[in-house]
């Protein structure tokens, strides 16, 4: 449907007649009228030739007229879409400490690391949050905000992407990683603050006790779901030969256990790429995103289309205005 943003706007088209009629003619030393528009309408007219000043008054008035269009704005509105309504501000606290380069999980039947694990399956979590605040947190010896909440999906993909096992130190964190994340959640709804912590160990290092981080997820509504990453049994090469270990004792489940009880979310626990993946799909379904509560109309604007007729129109009265010789101007007469 074709609307005019500004439509008030419109009130200008009589502003050259108006001006005609109320400015005073332009006079020379002498004190004599000069109309020119109509004096060359006199001299073509004693001529016998065409009236090209009335042709161009014409001219000007259309090009003005499809300026002020333009400056009206007009806009042609689409159908009304449903668009998503923010419903949660979610956290992902990923650890990246050196125990995440462990390559004990697998894609398209390739062994690959957990952290690598961890970027495919998250990654793909993160595009399916249509319309919620997403940010990253990276932990390791230290806990740092890569991403702070936004509804930029691509920007938390990117800096997923591009974070790296030890990037943070290659200890582990997670009172510190929680206590960040309550910091930066404090500020949003209380029914809105949600935060997913992965991690294959146990905590060693940080200056925050986990389990008082504990105490002040819950002291300030926050919700957490916590996945304990990493295969219960590996094959490793050893001086005696291959040899199974289990490469996950240190994952301190207890610790995660609690964590996600006491604040009202849930323990995870991903010992391949499919469980971890299903545990995605099921804190999606945990953590739905919000309503179609709100709708708008896509605008396309379409004031480039007069303005362009009114260039094209001035650019054509600029050029019949320029000198040309006898025998060009006698032909473009004809």
């Amino acid at each position: 449907m074709l609307e005019f943003a500004w439509p008030w706007l419109f009130a200008l088209l009589p502003l050259p007649w108006l001006m005609m009629r109320v400015l005073p003619p332009a006079r020379d030393e002498a004190g004599a009228a000069l109309r020119l528009p109509y004096a060359l309408d006199g001299m073509e007219a004693a001529s016998g030739a065409a009236p090209v000043a009335n042709w161009r008054r014409w001219l000007f008035l259309a090009a003005w007229a499809l300026l002020v269009c333009a400056a009206a704005r007009p806009q042609w509105l689409g159908p009304p879409q449903d668009v998503a309504r923010t419903g949660r501000d979610l956290l992902l606290a990923v650890d990246a400490s050196g125990s995440m380069s462990t390559p004990d999980m697998q894609i398209g039947g390739r062994a690959v690391s957990r952290y690598a694990a961890v970027k495919a399956i998250a990654g793909d979590f993160i595009r399916r949050r249509v319309g919620d605040r997403i940010g990253l947190i990276v932990f390791g010896s230290q806990a740092y905000l890569l991403t702070p909440l936004t509804f930029d999906r691509d920007t938390v993909l990117k800096q997923l992407d591009e974070s790296a096992v030890g990037l943070p130190g290659r200890q582990t964190a997670i009172g510190d990683a929680v206590g960040l994340a309550v910091k930066r959640l404090q500020q949003r709804p209380r029914d809105q603050r949600v935060l997913i912590l992965l991690t294959d160990g146990v905590n060693d290092a940080g200056v925050l006790d986990p389990y008082k981080a504990i105490d002040l997820a819950v002291a300030e509504h926050v919700r957490i779901y916590t996945i304990g990453i990493g295969a219960d049994a590996m094959t490793v090469g050893g001086f005696f030969g291959p040899q199974v270990v289990n490469p996950s004792q240190d994952i301190d489940t207890r610790l995660l256990t609690e964590m996600a009880k006491k604040t009202g979310g849930e323990f995870y626990r991903a010992h391949d790429t499919a469980e971890l993946a299903r545990i995605y799909r099921q804190i999606d379904a945990l953590e739905p995103v919000a309503d179609k509560g709100q709708q708008f109309r896509p605008v396309d604007e379409w004031f480039w289309w007069p303005l362009a007729l009114a260039v094209l129109i001035v650019l054509i009265a600029a050029f019949r205005a320029l000198p040309m010789p006898q025998a060009l101007r006698e032909r473009w007469a004809r």
